[in-house]
C-alpha cells in the first residue's frame, strides 16, 4: 500500500467527516461505543488481568470502528459484529491481530508501570483528597504542584502519545493491506510522521470543537439561570465527541494510504 502525503488542512476535513458519518448512524455508533464502555467496566472488575485484556483488545476496537464507518459509507447499519470480523476470516490476519493486541498490552503495561513508579501514589492521594470533601484549597494546590506528580503525568502523556503512532494505522494495514505486524507498525509510524501537520490540525480541531461546545453551553445555561446544567450537558457531549473520534479513524487511514484495487469501500464484510 502506497503512502500518501496530505496537506495539514486535511485534519479539519477528517473531523468534519467524523461528525458526518456519526450523525448518519448515531444509534449505531452509540451502540458500538456502549460495547466499548461495557468492556472498560468489566476490565475494572478483574485486577491486573482486566486492564491487560482491555488494552489487548484496543487494536481490534479501532479496526472495528473503521469497519463501522465503512459500512455507513456503503449505506448499511453497522452492528457490534464489526469487532469480530477481523478474527473470522484469514487465519494470518487473525493471528496478526492477536499479536498486535499482545504487543499493545505489554507496551501499555510498561507505560503504566513507569508512571506508577514515578508517581509513587501521589495521584491516588489526589483522588482521595478530591472525593473526601475535607481537602482545603491550599492542600489541593500542594498536591497538584508536586514535581513527581507532574512528571508522571508528563511521562504518561508523551509515552501514550508516541505509542499511538505505530498502532494508529497498523490494524487497518494488517486487515486491508495484508501486511505483517512488523511492517504494519513501521508504515503506520512513517505515515503519522510524514503527515504530522494533518494529524496536528486534526487533534487541534477536535479539541477546539470540545472547547467551543463547553463555552456555548456555559453561556446558554448561564443566560437561562441554570449554570450548573452546563456540567451535566458536557457528560453526554463527551460521549458524542469520543464516538465521533472513533468514527473519523477510517478517513485518516484512507487518506494516508493509496488503496489497492479492493479498496475499503469495496471490501464487504462477510455474512
Amino acid at each position: 500500500m502506497k503512502l500518501q502525503l496530505v496537506p495539514a488542512s486535511r485534519g479539519v476535513l477528517w473531523v468534519r467527516q467524523g461528525f458526518g458519518v456519526f450523525f448518519a448512524r448515531p444509534l449505531a455508533f452509540f451502540g458500538l461505543f456502549g460495547v466499548l464502555l461495557l468492556g472498560m467496566l468489566a476490565a475494572q472488575l478483574l485486577p491486573w488481568v482486566g486492564p491487560l485484556l482491555f488494552w489487548a483488545s484496543l487494536p481490534l476496537v479501532t479496526l472495528g470502528f473503521m469497519l463501522a464507518t465503512q459500512q455507513v459509507l456503503l449505506g448499511r447499519f453497522p452492528t457490534p459484529r464489526v469487532f469480530l470480523v477481523p478474527l473470522r476470516g484469514d487465519p494470518t490476519c487473525s493471528r496478526a491481530m492477536w499479536q498486535l493486541g499482545a504487543l499493545y498490552a505489554v507496551a501499555m503495561l510498561v507505560v503504566v508501570g513507569v508512571h506508577a513508579w514515578i508517581d509513587g501514589g501521589r495521584m491516588e492521594a489526589l483522588q482521595v483528597a478530591a472525593t473526601s470533601g475535607k481537602a482545603t484549597p491550599e492542600s489541593m494546590v500542594a498536591l497538584l504542584s508536586d514535581d513527581r506528580l507532574q512528571l508522571s503525568l508528563l511521562w504518561f502523556a508523551l509515552a501514550a502519545g508516541l505509542l499511538s503512532l505505530p498502532f494508529w494505522h497498523a490494524p487497518a494495514l494488517v486487515y486491508w493491506g495484508g501486511q505483517s505486524v512488523g511492517k504494519a507498525l513501521f508504515f503506520s509510524t512513517v505515515a503519522c510522521w510524514r503527515n504530522k501537520g494533518a494529524f496536528a490540525v486534526y487533534g487541534l480541531t477536535g479539541l477546539a470543537a470540545v472547547m467551543a461546545f463547553a463555552l456555548v453551553s456555559s453561556i446558554l445555561f448561564a443566560l437561562l439561570g441554570q449554570p450548573n446544567m452546563a456540567a451535566l450537558a458536557m457528560m453526554p457531549a463527551v460521549l458524542v465527541f469520543t464516538a465521533v473520534f472513533y468514527a473519523s479513524l477510517f478517513f485518516t487511514f484512507a487518506d494516508c494510504f493509496e488503496m489497492p484495487a479492493a479498496s475499503p469501500e469495496e471490501k464487504e464484510l462477510p455474512p
